[in-house]
């Protein structure tokens, strides 16, 4: 996998590297990946690829949906790219292939259209005021589909366990990841973004903790 440098991605990314909206920042960014495989990308896919055999040679239940999509060696090999473009996203994270599967699953564009106005409604209005014109989604939509053709994409969320989630950063409010698959290209786009807590970064949570408990041991004090 190798990371890929794209134009239409720099002005969506400029714009969600610390979005800053007082008690919450908005964070976010678009990568591009091809599928060809560089250094040792080779030798992850050839283990990735034995782990989730030796996995269906180990499972009784080849009839429930994880086990019978992993059946597939294009849906194998799907998983793998993903998996891989994690990797490169995280190079100090560790994923099991088998696991990650549980976590992705395959969206259709109006899914995604609805988690990203719900939950980027705030960071879409400080757009409009910042550059006027098209909205954020619009801008979005049109930088996927120079980069991977959205009409021949296959899009994936990555909802992992709280506490194995690479994307999650402390004091996380909230945290979504796409990826944008194009076999023909091959190529695949990550866009995650997440909102962060700003007052738990200022301490603020936790000065207010202490302030709490001392209140309580006054209280319970004779002056």
């Amino acid at each position: 996998m190798k990371f890929l440098e794209y134009t239409p991605f720099d002005r969506i990314n400029d714009f969600l590297r610390e979005l800053n909206l007082g008690e919450r920042t908005i964070k976010g960014s678009l990568e591009a990946y091809s599928c060809k495989h560089t250094g040792t990308d080779k030798r992850l896919s050839l283990s990735l690829e034995n782990e989730i055999l030796d996995s269906l040679g180990k499972s009784s239940d080849t009839d429930s949906s994880p086990v019978e999509f992993l059946l597939s060696r294009s849906s194998r090999k799907t998983l793998i790219y993903l998996v891989l473009t994690l990797y490169h996203m995280y190079p100090d994270y560790d994923l099991s292939a088998v696991k990650a599967h549980q976590f992705f699953t395959e969206e259709i564009w109006d899914t995604f259209k609805q988690i990203f106005e719900t939950y980027m409604l705030e960071a879409s209005k400080e757009w409009i005021e910042t550059y006027g014109g098209s909205s954020l989604l619009e801008t979005v939509y049109k930088a996927l589909d120079e980069v991977v053709n959205l009409s021949e994409c296959e899009i994936y969320s990555y909802n992992p366990d709280s506490d194995a989630d690479p994307f999650l950063e402390k004091g996380a409010i909230w945290s979504f990841s796409f990826f944008f698959y194009n076999r023909k290209l091959k190529r695949v786009v990550s866009f995650s973004f997440c909102c962060l807590s700003n007052l738990v970064g200022d301490g603020f949570l936790a000065d207010n903790l202490c302030s709490e408990e001392d209140g309580e041991i006054f209280d319970n004090m004779d002056m």
